[in-house]
Formats: structure tokens, C-alpha cells, sequence
């Protein structure tokens, strides 16, 4: 047997132990200690005893013997586990005649889709499945280029079968070729399309501007994710797709530009959007600054919006932001292009009135190679792009990074006022030739500066001697003025002896210890915190 074969047959075994033994927990509470007791010795928990009176009856549970239902929920649990595939429940069908019997009988709960890669033709799928949703998506790797699997592909989603597709995933579209194929089968009705996700090779800067999706109908549609694509009519389109959760517009390149008036007015009627995504290729994708103007009156609410990733010029977010307002926003994510001054007064009227971003406590800068970020968030929590508030500068000049960042928190970001925690670290990308830049101690101390509730600082070991030289280089007057809160400073030393790093900070702890403001050193290790 194949290792993935193997992978699959224990990742379904485990799927199914985990299950059984989640539905007996929560179903016979009388047995969970038994449970327990058995899973911390290594045994298996398919064999219980209870007791009944003075009588004890020996009752063994099997996979075998439990009814229908329970199979079921345990069916579901491996099914739409959150790693599995649109495929997965192909391997339970497999296994017995009982147990086609009960996936096939349960098609909503468990959530059953046929995945249609194209390899074969669209016949042998049609006649060995039942009438199931279909998820049209080519295998990793696959070309794209016409050919057969292609073919397959057009086919199904030109034909009469096209009703029950729910899903289409076309990832690095090569040419126009296929392009041109695809946009012209893409004009009729798709009632139970829910997902929509296309991308065009990165190589491809240019394509033909066939009418995309000006005569499908797509009522159902829930997620639209378009890469690299150029839609001179974005307004138009997205008109169309007015029942979005999930709108990911990523790699816009410049003959898609929507200006952010145009955006808004679409994204208004957005309702149910929980999540927008905007990435342009290019740092000119900006508004012109002729047509911009003063913020409206009356800003569009966008009320179920919580996630929202932004990578391109400043201007554009402003503009953007300047005309919308989201009561129930938690995540942002943005990343700026480089430039010599950030205006961003509507960023920060937007983040001060996030009432998520008010719980806030800790901050990490993580420097690397081509950006330098800022992620703030609660000091429970590890650092993750996908959760708080995350600020970051495309950007790899060493010399420009600091005082980029810092110009950034101070203008858009107020809550780094009230933050208690502060993490300085390098990035996985960053090189030791990153240093070798010419990088002032005055610009680590405009970093620092904002930061005057900062309580504990950790420096990991490859900015630790570049801040201990700054933080030694400030006059005794000023040590106190510089993190006035700080009580504890954190150093990671892993390249370097500490008793030097010791004594290069010892000016700055010494001034410190006699204005009354006293900070203790800690070594510490980043991976045991």
C-alpha cells in the first residue's frame, strides 16, 4: 500500500474512533469516566461494563452494532472535519454495503458534493453517483490548457447539468485560450453556484476582455474570489453578486482598477459581506488625486463586516474607508506600499471606533527582509494575520522600515498608547546582510516612542543588540522620558554572550534605577513562552 493510501485509511480510523467515542461522551455520561480512565491507559473504549440493580451486565459497543443515526453523527464528524476533503466521504461508501447505504440516505447532513476534476468524462460520473452537487475543480497541478481534461471541464459547466454545480474552482488559467472558453459558457444560469474562485498565472499580465458573467445568473452565489483578473466592469459585476459573505479580489492588476466610490456603492447593497479582501498588483493602483474629494456625510453601514485585508497605497484606503462604516469589525489586516508620508486620518477614525480593537493589550513588530509589521492584539492570544490588527510596510530598505512603522502608529494608530506589552522580533524571512544597513539608533527610539504604557518588553536575539545600543545611547534625562512605564525588559540571547549585553545596557537600567522608574533585565527563550 501507497503511503497516501495509508495516510487516508488512518486519518478515516481515527476520524471514526474520535466520534464514536465524542457521541458515547456526550450521549452516556455515566460512561465518560470509564472512557477517560481508558484512553489515558491506552486502551481502547469498545468495551464497557454497567451496573444494573446488584446485577452487572457485560455490554460490548461496536461500530457494528450502534443504529443508524449514531452512525451518522459519527459519519459527520469525519466527514466535515475541518482538514477534510470535498472527497472524503467516497472512503465510507467503500467500506460496506451498511455504510453506502447510510451516506447516501444522509446527503444534507453530511454534506455530500461530487468533486469533478475533469480527468474523466463527465458520463462515468453521472452514471455511478447519484444526483448530488457537483464541485468542479481540476487537481493540483493539472494544466489548464486545452486538452482533454479541459474539455471535460467546459463540457460540464456549458451543459445542461450545470444546475447542480455549487462549486468552481479554476486556479492559474495559462492563456486566453481556456480564458476565452470559459467566459463564453459562463453566460447562462447557475442557481446553485454558492462559490465562485478564479485566477489567472501570474506570468499572464494581459488578457482579452471577453464579457465575464454578463448573462449568468447566480442567485445562490456566496463567495466570489477573483486573482490576477482583468475586469475593466468590476462595478458591474459585483452589482451582480449583491449576496456575497466572502468577496476576495486579490492581485488586481491596473485594467481592473474600481475606483473606491465605485467599490463602496457596491459593496452598500453587501449585506451579508463578512469578509473583503482588496490586493493590487501595483502601488499606482491609487485614486486620481483630481477626482478625489472630501469624505461624504453619510457613510454606508456595512453591518455584518468583521474581516478586512487590505495591500496596496494609502490613498486608496482612505478614500475607501472615509465612506463606510463597520460596527462589528475585528480583524484588519493591511499592508501599505512604501511612501514618504502617510496621511491616514480615516484609518484612524476607523480603528478607534472598532470595539474589538478597544480589548487590545500587546504588540509585535516582526521585521524581515521586504516589510515590517506591526501586530496588535490580547496578550492571550498568539500572533496570527488572521486575527487583530495587523499594520504592515511593503518595503526593503532597512533604513526606511523604522521610521515607516513609526510614522504609521503614530498618525493611525492610538491604542499603541494603552498598549502594556511590546515584542520586537525578526521575521523567518530575515537575512543577517538586512542589518549591514545603515539603521540609526534615533530611528529605534521613534519606533519606541508611542509606546508610553509599554510595561514588558521582549527583544528577540536579532534586534536585541541593535535596541540595547539605542536605549544606551539616551541621555540620563531622557531614559525616563523613553517607555516611562517600563518595568521589565526581556532579552533572547542566542548569538551572543550575556554578560556584554548586560553591561551595554547598564547606563540606561542604572538611570533608570535612580529616577525611582527602576527595569529588570529577564534572559529569556521565545520558544518556551
Amino acid at each position: 500500500m501507497s503511503f497516501h493510501p495509508l495516510r487516508r485509511l488512518c486519518h478515516l480510523v481515527f476520524s471514526l474512533l474520535t466520534g464514536f467515542v465524542v457521541y458515547l461522551w456526550h450521549q452516556t455520561p455515566r460512561l465518560s469516566t470509564k472512557i477517560g480512565r481508558a484512553l489515558a491507559i491506552g486502551e481502547y473504549p469498545l468495551h464497557f461494563e454497567e451496573e444494573s440493580g446488584r446485577k452487572r451486565d457485560h455490554a460490548k459497543v461496536t461500530l457494528d452494532t450502534l443504529p443508524d443515526d449514531v452512525l451518522v453523527e459519527i459519519f459527520d464528524f469525519y466527514v466535515n472535519d475541518r482538514n477534510a476533503r470535498t472527497n472524503e466521504w467516497y472512503t465510507l461508501v467503500r467500506v460496506c454495503q451498511r455504510w453506502r447505504r447510510v451516506v447516501l440516505a444522509s446527503p444534507h447532513r453530511l454534506n455530500l458534493r461530487l468533486l469533478y476534476t475533469g480527468k474523466r468524462p463527465l458520463s462515468d460520473m453521472l452514471d455511478t453517483w447519484p444526483l448530488l452537487p457537483v464541485v468542479v475543480r481540476p487537481r493540483l497541478g493539472e494544466s489548464l490548457v486545452p486538452g482533454p481534461n479541459w474539455n471535460n471541464i467546459a463540457a460540464l459547466i456549458g451543459s445542461e447539468h450545470r444546475d447542480r454545480i455549487c462549486e468552481i474552482d479554476l486556479y492559474c488559467i495559462p492563456d486566453s485560450r481556456p480564458w476565452k472558453t470559459f467566459t463564453a459558457v459562463m453566460q447562462k444560469p447557475f442557481p446553485k453556484l454558492t462559490r465562485l474562485r478564479i485566477s489567472v498565472d501570474i506570468r499572464v499580465f494581459a488578457l482579452p476582455t471577453y464579457p465575464f458573467l454578463s448573462g449568468c445568473s447566480a442567485p445562490c452565489l456566496r463567495e466570489l474570489s477573483l486573482g490576477n483578473c482583468p475586469f475593466p466592469a468590476m462595478d458591474r459585476l459585483l452589482w451582480s453578486a449583491n449576496d456575497l459573505v466572502v468577496l476576495d479580489l486579490w492581485r488586481i492588476p491596473l485594467s481592473g482598477y474600481i475606483s473606491p466610490e465605485a467599490l463602496v456603492t457596491a459593496l452598500s447593497v453587501m449585506t451579508r459581506l463578512e469578509t473583503l479582501r482588496l490586493e493590487f498588483q501595483s502601488p499606482r493602483s491609487r485614486p486620481n488625486p483630481a477626482s478625489r474629494s472630501a469624505p461624504p456625510l453619510t457613510r454606508s453601514v456595512l453591518p455584518a463586516l468583521a474581516n478586512c485585508i487590505f495591500r496596496g497605497a494609502h490613498e486608496y484606503l482612505e478614500d475607501l474607508v472615509a465612506r463606510i462604516e463597520t460596527p462589528l469589525l475585528n480583524h484588519l489586516d493591511i499592508d501599505f506600499s512604501v511612501d514618504i508620508h502617510f496621511d491616514v486620518p480615516q484609518l484612524r477614525r476607523l480603528v478607534s471606533h472598532a470595539e474589538r480593537f478597544k480589548t487590545f493589550d500587546r504588540a509585535v513588530v516582526s521585521i524581515s527582509d521586504d516589510a515590517i509589521q506591526v501586530t496588535i492584539l490580547p496578550q492571550t492570544e498568539a500572533v496570527n494575520r488572521r486575527r487583530g490588527l495587523v499594520l504592515g510596510i511593503m518595503c526593503g530598505q532597512s533604513d526606511r522600515q523604522l521610521s515607516s512603522l513609526a510614522q504609521i502608529c503614530r498618525s493611525s494608530l492610538p491604542l499603541v498608547s494603552t498598549l502594556e506589552q511590546l515584542d520586537i522580533q525578526e521575521g523567518t524571512l530575515l537575512s543577517q546582510a538586512h542589518w549591514k544597513g545603515v539603521i540609526q539608533s534615533s530611528e529605534w527610539l521613534e519606533l519606541l516612542g508611542p509606546f508610553i504604557a509599554v510595561k514588558d518588553l521582549y527583544l528577540s536575539d536579532g534586534v536585541t543588540r541593535h535596541v540595547c545600543r539605542a536605549l544606551q545611547e539616551l541621555a540620563r534625562e531622557r531614559a525616563t522620558e523613553m517607555l516611562p512605564a517600563l518595568r521589565n525588559l526581556f532579552l533572547e540571547c542566542l548569538s551572543q554572550a550575556w554578560e556584554p549585553l548586560v553591561n551595554a545596557i547598564g547606563p540606561f537600567v542604572s538611570a533608570r534605577r535612580h529616577s525611582g522608574h527602576p527595569v529588570a533585565i529577564h534572559n529569556w527563550k521565545r520558544w518556551k513562552r
